[in-house]
């Protein structure tokens, strides 16, 4: 179990000491996104759907969670979150796509690419939730992290033309 980070000497999950780790700014940008039909696209962009404004409860709704972040990953830490932006671009080619990004930001010792990840897949839940009375079928498509920036490991940026 020594090569485990997060068990402590007797192999139990344990919270890992960060008190020694040096405070700095850190980043962490996540995507996310739906797929959705025509008639849902319309319903959200003519702001149809009976719940309400899609894309401001969804954006709330990821806000909240990244800075729940620590209550649905057990070994996170809880963070003071600086800032956080959640942001949505529509990518209409055959299909109707909502593009979802998420911006945290904090200045600490331990980094916000959980508290990203969370908000955009929140967001993306929240998408569906607030429009499958129109359809079920809408796609959560992958999340992932697209860039991340301060702390020991350093920057780090993806590749989306290796995807």
């Amino acid at each position: 179990m020594a090569d485990f980070t997060h068990f402590n000497e007797q192999g139990r999950a344990h919270m890992v000491d960060i008190s020694e780790k040096k405070e700095t700014e850190r980043i962490a940008i996540a995507r996310s996104s739906v797929e959705v039909t025509k008639e849902v696209y319309e319903n959200i962009t003519n702001q149809t759907i009976k719940k309400g404004d899609v894309f401001a409860v969804a954006q709330v709704a990821g806000i909240m969670a990244a800075k729940k972040t620590s209550d649905w990953i057990p070994m996170c830490h809880p963070l003071q979150l600086k800032g956080i932006d959640i942001s949505f671009d529509w990518n209409i080619t055959d299909t109707y796509e909502i593009q979802i990004e998420a911006f945290v930001k904090t200045k600490g010792s331990t980094g916000v690419e959980m508290e990203a990840l969370t908000a955009a897949s929140a967001t993306a839940l929240t998408i569906y939730d607030m429009c499958k009375a129109i359809d079920k079928g809408m796609v959560i498509g992958k999340t992932y992290l697209l860039e991340k920036k301060g702390g020991k490991s350093g920057d780090y940026y993806r590749d989306e033309m290796g995807e």
